[in-house]
């Protein structure tokens, strides 16, 4: 598990045993909507946006296996009558507009970032395709170092879960509808980055979409996982864990109170933005 930049299990030898438990820093509208997220999250998804289905068959005849595919819903539904300016001058309407999807201060305090779109489109990209956005999220960084603890082997410790309460306490403020109306209102500058990124020719409803399934895929782990030595920091000793994404093992880092609560508003969201119940996990 040193898909670095992983921020937590990084040994810290030095670190003193009563350490105050961290500050929570600043979180964007990513974590929400692609991290959306945290923090946050972030799966076996790579290549997964939909299931076709059967065609029903008809009696009396031969079945083919021939598939019928649901039509792909463009997401966000109606957008504000707005206009939006040119992506690099976006940044103050972003801003405004934010404001009124959540009163946390851990939101309040991300909007003075620089290329709220533009970073916005990268965190979703890397989440889509399981890379870990810390590099792009480094105010998410906890302020007081990852801990262990040591009872016949080495666990994580639950006070380092505590460091994401505020990242997940913002993610549960953000209005799944106000969400959804403000990616649709945003979607013309959103795609205009997303084209930027020439990582591909999918549309960023469809990168939007796996992003969201791949952090709705990490699983729900109540206990402290135990954890072995691996180069600088600690792998997990289960191996369902260890072969998960580097974008799930940051959402799962965040301890079981904080994974429900993520992946609770990133569903709502999901649906406000109107992805279907049938593309979701469960």
């Amino acid at each position: 598990m040193v898909d670095l930049p992983d921020f937590d299990l990084r040994r810290t030898p030095t670190e003193p045993p009563d350490a105050d438990l961290p500050r929570d820093r600043p979180v964007g509208l990513w974590i929400a909507i692609g991290a959306v997220g945290l923090a946050i999250g972030a799966a076996s998804y790579y290549a997964f946006l939909w299931k076709p289905r059967p065609a029903p068959a008809v009696s009396g005849t031969a079945t083919s296996p021939t598939r019928v595919t649901e039509p792909l819903p463009a997401l966000g539904g109606k957008a504000d009558s707005i206009a939006i300016p040119p992506l690099d001058a976006s940044d103050s309407v972003v801003r405004t507009l934010v404001q009124a999807l959540s009163e946390s201060p851990a939101v309040m305090a991300w909007l003075p970032t620089n290329g709220l779109i533009r970073n916005f489109t990268v965190v979703v990209a890397n989440i889509a395709d399981g890379v870990t956005p810390a590099k792009l999220l480094k105010v998410l960084k906890p302020a007081a170092a990852f801990r262990v603890v040591e009872r016949g082997g080495t666990y994580v410790d639950p006070r380092s879960y505590d460091r994401y309460n505020g990242i997940a306490d913002a993610v549960a403020s953000i209005d799944p509808a106000g969400a959804a109306k403000l990616y649709a209102t945003l979607k013309p500058r959103i795609e205009d980055a997303h084209r930027d990124l020439a990582a591909s020719s999918e549309s960023f409803d469809r990168t939007l979409e796996r992003a969201i399934v791949a952090l709705l895929d990490t699983p729900n782990v109540d206990s402290p996982p135990r954890l072995r030595p691996k180069g600088i920091g600690y792998g997990y000793v289960d191996d369902r864990l260890e072969d998960l994404t580097p974008a799930q093992k940051q959402l799962l880092r965040m301890g079981p109170r904080n994974v429900r609560i993520i992946k609770a508003r990133l569903r709502a969201i999901a649906l406000a933005l109107g992805i279907p119940p049938s593309h979701l996990p469960r």
